[in-house]
């Protein structure tokens, strides 16, 4: 009965409460377990909220008095640990936030708590969410649930562990290089990134670099992403990049998507591991028996205006320039792969910064004309299933690349603002997940989800993590 409760979709522990199938004292409890079980093998929940049994009781209490119940009454959820919430505490990773206890909410958990959601705790993740794994100085390394060997990815890493491992249903992670799809795809879950704005960022840090960075929902099924989204999308009065474009019904998954124009492409011009290519390729093909209408294609933007390289200087440079007050005097309390990059790192020019900012506008347009003709693009999510931790080196296709190659593949649609979605479609030799990304036109995230469940239906192999 404990699995069926941990390892059951966010939708469904919903539907199942407002039947009074299921208590949520009980769902919160079985949670509970679960973390007093595995958390500390995995480290993936570094905080946890003051006492969600007590609002599993209320939550219980309103169900039994026929209360209007919001969408997720009563289940619990986690957030990454950059995400405010008054009076709790949150580190960002960092030994200089450590004590740091909020004074504000973010609007992201303020819906889910309006919602009825019932937060457990705050997820693990990299000194200020800039890097590629999850691991810090105040608490150390997250674990793969499929091999505690490799790595969660990052910076979404604890995160997305929690919920691979069914300590949690469901959560929010941010995305400024693939920190959401990376994780989601080395770990078996689903993590969408949505349209720069669709979600508001505001409570949320570090409040730098806002024109690519974006917060979004990671679950185990597509169908709880799109709840999700129903939850949070809309415009606030803070977040300048949150127009009033209208939210569309996210639950409108199950359409015919024949005449829809998909263009793929199984490494997008960069170097790929085989058995990732042959995941996306076998996606293509699912889609195709569907009634899309699938073709190859290449866009030339996504090698000549290398993301990598542009966000590489322009991150670096407004990072360091917003980190610089805060950081100042205590420099030797940051983690060695921080300082070596905002701190100690080479200084890029003005120079670099302007042509990096010119390279970005041409990606930005060559996307958007891309989008003019097709209304998806498919590719993988990351070049590699998930590796061993540390890992900084790769060789694929007879070339050396360096550890950021991690996110080559996600990078662009940060800096485009395009909504992306990473979708579990198979696995490697050695079990492990691999995730194929569905990229859309701004704003049309309905569309990537209503892909993404085709895929999610046609994945012809389904596990669960061995851990626990």
């Amino acid at each position: 009965m404990s699995e069926e409760i941990y390892y059951a979709p966010a939708t469904e522990l919903a539907a199942r409460i407002r039947r009074k199938e299921l208590s949520p004292v009980e769902v919160v409890q079985t949670h509970l377990d679960r973390i007093a079980q595995l958390n500390s093998t995995l480290n993936a929940i570094v905080f946890f909220a003051g006492d969600p049994m007590e609002q599993a009781r209320q939550a219980e209490a309103a169900v039994i008095r026929g209360d209007d119940l919001g969408p997720l009454h009563g289940v619990p959820y986690t957030l990454k640990d950059c995400i405010e919430t008054s009076g709790m505490r949150m580190s960002l990773g960092s030994k200089i936030y450590d004590g740091y206890i909020s004074q504000q909410d973010a609007e992201v958990y303020t819906r889910l708590r309006s919602a009825g959601g019932i937060l457990l705790g705050k997820t693990n993740m990299p000194e200020f969410a800039l890097w590629w794994e999850t691991d810090n100085d105040v608490f150390g390394v997250t674990r793969n649930p499929w091999n505690l060997e490799r790595t969660a990815g990052g910076s979404s890493g604890g995160e997305v562990a929690a919920i691979a491992a069914g300590l949690s249903p469901f959560g929010l992670g941010t995305d400024l290089g693939g920190s959401i799809r990376a994780p989601a795809s080395l770990c078996g879950v689903v993590g969408i990134k949505p349209t720069l704005g669709r979600i508001p960022y505001t409570g949320i840090q570090p409040q730098t670099i806002l024109r690519a960075i974006h917060v979004g929902p990671i679950a185990r099924t597509v169908g709880d992403v799109a709840l999700g989204m129903s939850i949070l999308a809309g415009a606030d009065d803070v977040d300048l990049y949150t127009p009033p474009v209208p939210v569309p019904d996210y639950a409108s998954l199950d359409v015919d998507l024949s005449g829809l124009k998909v263009g793929w492409s199984p490494t997008a011009g960069v170097p790929v591991e085989p058995e990732v290519q042959r995941s996306v390729a076998e996606a293509a093909a699912a889609l195709g028996e569907l009634g899309v209408n699938v073709e190859p294609v290449e866009i030339p933007a996504l090698v000549d205006n290398n993301a990598s390289a542009i966000s590489t200087v322009i991150f670096t440079m407004e990072a360091r320039r917003y980190s610089a007050p805060t950081i100042a005097g205590r420099e030797s309390e940051l983690t060695a792969l921080f300082r070596s990059r905002f701190v100690d790192g080479s200084t890029f020019t003005m120079d670099d910064y302007l042509n990096a900012t010119d390279e970005w506008e041409k990606l930005r347009v060559a996307v958007k004309e891309y989008f003019t003709h097709y209304d998806i693009f498919l590719c993988p999510t990351v070049p590699m299933p998930a590796f061993p931790h540390g890992h900084n080196e790769f060789h694929i296709d007879g070339r050396d690349l360096a550890g950021r190659h991690t996110l080559r593949l996600t990078l662009p649609w940060d800096l485009t603002g395009s909504p992306a979605i990473s979708v579990p479609f198979g696995f490697s030799a050695e079990g492990l997940p691999i995730g194929v990304q569905v990229v859309g036109r701004h704003f049309d995230e309905l569309k990537l989800l209503q892909v993404a469940r085709k895929l999610e239906a046609r994945m012809s192999q389904t596990r669960r993590p061995p851990v626990g």
